[in-house]
């Protein structure tokens, strides 16, 4: 397929653009139907919900608050009713608009809408439709009347989901900012402009269809406002990435000789097989959602799933055809010019990569105590977790609907923004509420007007919404105060709402992460034919996910940080986070897993020496995924910019989760465990081995034509390290391997740590010699047997005479 895409681009170019721009209009045309569909089965919100729909169908439209205050006198002077009722008189009167209640209408409603001390009053605005279908026109048309009647010492403040929507930043400001981000990094990491293209191309490609197919399904199936930006932020971060792994493994195989056609074919045959395998990971990690049974994450899935795909599809289409427009301009001028200078380069890992694969095999154990150490610090918080819901006292001090309230709280308690509704539908209505009354943290308790049979009681706490005091008075109404009434009642509202959507969360947060950590333990057990990888990644995921939870709770719920970074106050971790997180999570960690042990695994299977695949492997992909995960870590952090909590929490959180799987675990402490393992770590019982299917995440690539004089399909190989005499690897000495006649088989330069390898064609006696500038040279006499030879080379500074020897090196198998 990559070769077809490769030859025919225009036509694939030409499907892509016609799939963008056909789902941009159709769904430009259609709208959004967004549904935020909290309730669960089975809790007794929902029941309290249930009745209230059945009783009160036209409570449908979406309610909002105008709030306003004096500095002195009361709301109630002339002077600033005169103000305040023509525009509300004019907000009523607004399309869109079904119902003003204000506080200067007769009787004891109108009264209860000003506090006791006179200073503060509200009105209540009812849209025709809820605040995802107010157009976004009018609720800037009844901020502006409203804020119009404001004077010194006159203060107005709006508050609601729909008030909510003028404060939001221009669409698209966080993906943008992430881009831009990401786009530095390309820039840094290829040095070549069409290349760092390449990348954002595809993730701008999928990204856009996946948010457009995603607005057309709200129109078939529930999907929660917050899905697309849960959609946006992950389909960015995998698309970029799976495209850059895909470039990275494309421009190689240029500089090391290969033909731009056969080398796009080599990258997505290797490169492009882990990406489905990391992407079909992804979608079957947040897949796991399902099994938490909540109407409000099945849309999340929908929108996250349909992006990765999407991501998927276009790395492995898209980019091909575009790797083919390029053709030899995805390398950089300079990388250009010294190819056709100096031919082919080396694919040898050197530089600061290798010197840090060097320095942890050399010191395991300190290492493996340090990582582990920085992970358990930042885990701490996470003991203090408390899941709850985000409301408009979260936002920033400087928003209108912060502002609202803060003086809702001032003038009728902190409780009053978050009602409680007792929903009854048999029993003494009447009786009740004198006993809720007397309750203990009830500010106040109010009857409606019973409607078909069903009568609902207002209950203000004494709390916050977010208070533990609250969800106590919660359980102390439904336990204690209902049932000894003998009543038939349930306790209803967002606040009960939100309490109960945590508690299923927090019963049901366990079978979920058994779920998919024990997948993610099977399909790397099947991946790499071990035990001991899996479980290690496990472990892994389980640290990470604990460490970056407690730098949300630390940011989020302690409050370090959440002025000077813009998200507003402090307040518990929403309920649905901990799920939706994990999933993305456990993929990301899939997918940084699995490119780090599929390169161990691959010199592990050439070599049977762990040291030496575990160094290998990290050396020569700690560098692009160090890339990879700098480039989620900007796109994420760019969320901050969403203006909606929700998003600064996933993006915060999965931000940090990255920075720590990518640079602490995955460049430290996982090839340190491997290390301090040795061997074990490829252990695979041989009855197990035999049943399990054989899967094939990123095949060997070609062999390379043989050099003159070199076999093609030496049967072992020996290998070691180059050191002075003070045991200081010494990196680019040439090292040869000679048959008894003197016939050169194969020659290689050592790298960095001063690591070699050399292939033998068949078991026997061999001639080993090595040299180097400012050393002598230095040869011996190898024999190998049945498996690799593990053969240290000394070098000393000299004339440069040689010296020989017959003594034999031991075999090891």
């Amino acid at each position: 397929m990559a070769r077809w895409c490769y030859r025919h681009r225009l036509v694939v170019l030409l499907i892509w653009v016609g799939a963008v721009f056909g789902l941009g209009f159709a769904g430009s045309a259609a709208g959004t139907d967004y549904a935020n569909t909290f309730s669960l089965p089975n809790t007794d919100s929902t029941r309290a919900y249930d009745l209230m729909e059945k009783a009160f169908p036209q409570s449908a439209g979406d309610t909002d608050t105008v709030v306003w205050k004096v500095d002195e006198g009361s709301v109630r002077d002339e002077s600033v009713r005169s103000r305040i009722e023509p525009k509300l008189a004019e907000i009523g009167k607004m399309a869109g608009v079904g119902e003003v209640t204000d506080p200067y209408a007769d009787g004891a409603a109108g009264a209860a809408q000003i506090s006791e001390n006179g200073r503060i009053a509200y009105a209540q605005i009812t849209f025709t439709e809820q605040a995802n279908g107010v157009p976004k026109k009018t609720v800037e048309d009844v901020v502006d009347t409203a804020q119009s009647a404001e004077r010194d010492g006159l203060q107005v403040e709006l508050g609601g989901q729909a008030i909510t929507r003028t404060q939001e930043p221009p669409t698209g400001i966080a993906e943008m900012v992430g881009i831009l981000a990401a786009a530095v990094v390309l820039f840094l990491a290829f040095g070549s402009l069409f290349a760092m293209l390449l990348p954002l191309v595809v993730a701008i490609a999928a990204l856009g269809t996946g948010l457009m197919t995603t607005s057309l399904l709200s129109h078939v199936t529930d999907v929660p406002e917050v899905a697309p930006l849960l959609g946006s932020l992950i389909g960015l971060g995998v698309g970029i990435d799976y495209a850059l792994f895909i470039v990275t493994r494309h421009r190689r195989g240029i500089l090391r000789g290969m033909k731009p056609e056969d080398s796009a074919v080599t990258a997505l045959n290797t490169s492009g097989r882990a990406v489905l395998f990391a992407g079909g990971t992804v979608c079957i990690a947040l897949a796991g959602m399902l099994v938490m049974n909540m109407r409000f994450l099945d849309g999340v899935v929908i929108a996250t799933s349909l992006t990765v795909v999407l991501s998927v599809l276009a790395a492995t289409t898209l980019l091909p055809a575009l790797l083919g427009l390029l053709g030899m301009r995805v390398l950089s001028r300079r990388q250009r010019r010294r190819l056709a200078v100096t031919g082919p380069e080396s694919a040898e890992a050197s530089g600061l990569a290798a010197r840090w694969s060097s320095y942890v095999e050399r010191r395991p154990r300190s290492t493996a105590a340090m990582a582990l150490l920085a992970m358990l610090i930042l885990a701490l918080p996470v003991l203090s977790i408390r899941l709850g819901a985000t409301d408009q006292g979260n936002h920033q001090e400087s928003t209108t609907t912060r502002q609202a309230y803060d003086l809702l709280a001032e003038g009728f308690g902190p409780g009053f923004n978050g009602p409680l509704q007792v929903v009854v539908a048999k029993g003494d209505a009447n009786a009740l509420v004198a006993t809720i009354r007397t309750t203990e943290g009830v500010a106040q308790a109010a009857a409606a007007p019973p409607a078909q049979g069903i009568t609902v009681i207002q209950v203000v706490p004494t709390t916050s919404p977010q208070s533990k005091a609250t969800d106590q008075l919660i359980d102390r109404l439904r336990d204690e105060v209902i049932p000894a009434s003998g009543a038939e009642a349930h306790v209803g509202g967002v606040t009960a709402i939100f309490k109960d959507f945590a508690a299923v969360t927090g019963d049901r947060l366990p079978y979920f992460v058994a779920a998919i950590i024990s997948l993610g333990f099977l399909l790397l057990m099947v991946a790499f034919r071990s035990l001991i990888v899996p479980l290690t990644a496990a472990l892994m995921n389980l640290i990470a996910a604990a460490a970056s939870f407690g730098v949300l709770v630390a940011i989020f719920q302690w409050g370090w940080g959440t002025e000077l970074l813009g998200i507003g106050k402090e307040g518990p971790i929403t309920a649905f986070l901990p799920v939706i997180m994990l999933s993305l999570l456990f993929g990301l960690s899939m997918d940084y897993q699995v490119f780090l042990v599929s390169r161990m695994h691959e010199e592990w299977v050439h070599t049977k020496d762990n040291a030496r695949a575990v160094r290998v492997g990290l050396a020569e992909t700690s560098r692009v995924i160090n890339c990879a995960a700098l480039i989620m870590i900007c796109v994420f952090s760019a969320f901050v910019l969403s203006g909606d909590m929700e998003g600064a929490m996933a993006g915060i959180g999965l931000a940090a989760a990255v920075a720590l799987d990518a640079f602490i675990l995955r460049t430290a402490l996982v090839p340190a465990a491997m290390h301090l393992l040795g061997n074990s770590n490829w252990w695979l019982p041989a009855g197990l081995e035999k049943r399990l299917p054989h899967l094939a995440v990123e095949p060997k690539e070609e062999p390379e034509a043989a050099e003159p004089d070199r076999p093609a399909g030496s049967t072992s190989v020996v290998h070691g390290y180059v050191r002075d005499a003070e045991g200081a690897p010494v990196e680019g000495a040439t090292v040869t391997l000679r048959s008894k006649g003197g016939r050169q088989l194969d020659r290689v330069t050592s790298l960095a740590d001063g690591s070699y390898i050399l292939s033998v064609p068949a078991p026997g006696a061999y001639l080993l010699a090595a040299t180097a500038v400012s050393y002598g040279s230095r040869a011996r006499q190898v024999t190998v047997e049945d498996g690799p030879l593990v053969y240290d080379v000394e070098l000393t500074e000299s004339s440069g005479s040689s010296e020989s020897s017959e003594e034999e090196a031991d075999a090891v198998n």
